[in-house]
């Protein structure tokens, strides 16, 4: 048990994990970097500790910053939120050694999913379909790979066996391509994730991206809290999600949930988590774990009427889940819009000072931000501004809700992609629903084209 948490997280998520503290009865420790002096996190924490300067390498990366911050104020458990340090298993397991919990899985967990390779051994152990691809990393002699790509079969996709958020892939439509798409996909692994191992798999035409929310205790029990959709996307990158993946059955949902929630079992996961599948046909195929609160939460906790952080952290203090898999259900649908401030062509972020920023309201309306008017958008961090989320008891209710609610967001002194979110919510494939992870960016380059 602990009575103090230090947020290791800045922006919107250390609002929200604060948030979950606070209702818990919990003290909470801010850390921030000096671009972050003014921001909400620090305003509203018990105790506040710079950690260093602006660019994050200095300041939410430093791990040993981090913790003589915890030491200093007493703190005996760190919140990693997501991004930054919270897939760290180094990090993870230097908070251990120093005697505080880390609210998450385990270092071996983290250490296991954060490896892709690894990760497709034990969900295929654990019988949670997986896509078509190599049984490890790929060998590097030139026969030896092409004999193994030869039974995959093509077109297939390259991946850094510990890649993420878009980076070290590659698809490979033929023989031809091969050879140079695993030199150039080795060496991006190797820079961006000092591990140059890749692997290959089936490259699907036509996916789509759905994910299965699962919490487990210490004490064997883990649960599935439904589906999500988080097809819409642009280079990897997710831009609106929802809940429940639309148009897919409920009981091969709830077959494919109940998979995710033994393979928890069988690693011994403990806290929150996000098993990610690519699904075609109906058909499910495992792609990663995230063993960490997602971006996109909001959509589940509405729909589930669960507060994943605030049962996260107390999973942390050994307390035992006291829901039961009969206790969850789907109440209606819900529609997570991620504001960003950039630019609406190129996309490139757009910092400044934020001199107009007014949120919507109205039955089934929330808003995670940390911003307000007289903010700034730092050029140091992750460019999201705030999550417009909206609920309601259809999904055709709860779009009516997301088109007002985007029709009154402002926010003014940066550019942001609120244009691009009332775009894709008029759009006949969008309304439809059940469209793959190729939508949006068909849909740019009409755009672009027109």
């Amino acid at each position: 048990m602990f009575d103090t948490v230090l947020i290791a997280n800045r922006g919107e998520i250390a609002l929200r994990i604060q948030r979950a503290c606070r209702t818990l009865g919990l003290r909470t420790v801010a850390v921030y970097s000096q671009a972050d002096q003014d921001a909400p996190h620090v305003k509203y924490a018990d105790t506040a500790v710079c950690i260093g300067p602006a660019p994050a390498g200095k300041s939410y990366l430093d791990g040993a910053a981090i913790l003589l911050a915890a030491e200093a104020t007493g703190a005996e458990a760190i919140h990693p939120g997501y991004g930054f340090l919270s897939e760290n298993a180094g990090f993870a397991e230097s908070v251990a050694r120093s005697g505080l919990t880390f609210i998450g899985p385990s270092p071996e967990c983290i250490r296991t999913m954060g490896d892709k390779v690894a990760a497709k051994r034990a969900m295929r152990e654990a019988n949670v379909p997986c896509v078509p691809g190599s049984e490890g990393a790929l060998p590097d002699d030139p026969e030896a790979l092409q004999a193994t790509v030869a039974e995959i079969g093509f077109p297939l996709i390259l991946k850094a066996a510990g890649g993420g958020g878009g980076r070290g892939m590659r698809v490979v439509r033929a023989h031809s391509e091969l050879a140079d798409a695993f030199a150039l996909v080795r060496e991006e692994a190797r820079r961006a994730f000092g591990n140059p191992e890749i692997y290959a798999e089936k490259f699907l035409e036509r996916p789509r991206h759905v994910e299965i929310q699962v919490l487990a205790d210490a004490y064997g029990t883990a649960l599935w809290l439904g589906s999500r959709d988080c097809s819409l996307q642009r280079r990897h990158q997710k831009v609106l999600e929802e809940a429940p993946a639309p148009g897919l059955p409920a009981d091969l949902i709830a077959r494919i949930g109940e998979r995710c929630v033994e393979a928890c079992r069988r690693i011994g996961y403990q806290g929150v988590g996000t098993f990610e599948f690519l699904v075609e046909d109906e058909q499910f195929f495992f792609i990663e774990m995230n063993t960490r609160v997602q971006v996109e939460h909001p959509v589940t906790e509405v729909t589930t009427g669960i507060d994943i952080v605030a049962e996260g952290i107390r999973v942390a203090r050994g307390e035992a889940l006291t829901l039961s898999q009969a206790d969850i259900g789907c109440h209606g649908h819900a529609f997570e819009c991620r504001i960003n401030a950039e630019d609406p062509d190129s996309f490139a972020p757009s910092p400044g000072l934020i001199t107009g920023f007014e949120v919507p309201g109205g039955p089934g309306v929330r808003v995670d931000s940390h911003i307000a008017a007289g903010a700034t958008v730092s050029p140091y961090y992750d460019s999201m501004i705030a999550k417009l989320i909206v609920h309601g008891q259809t999904r055709q209710e709860a779009m009516a809700r997301l088109k007002v609610a985007l029709s009154e967001m402002r926010v003014e002194g940066v550019a942001t992609n609120l244009a691009l979110h009332r775009r894709i919510v008029d759009e006949p494939g969008f309304i439809e629903g059940g469209f793959d992870i190729h939508y949006l960016e068909q849909l740019l380059k009409v755009g672009a084209s027109a």
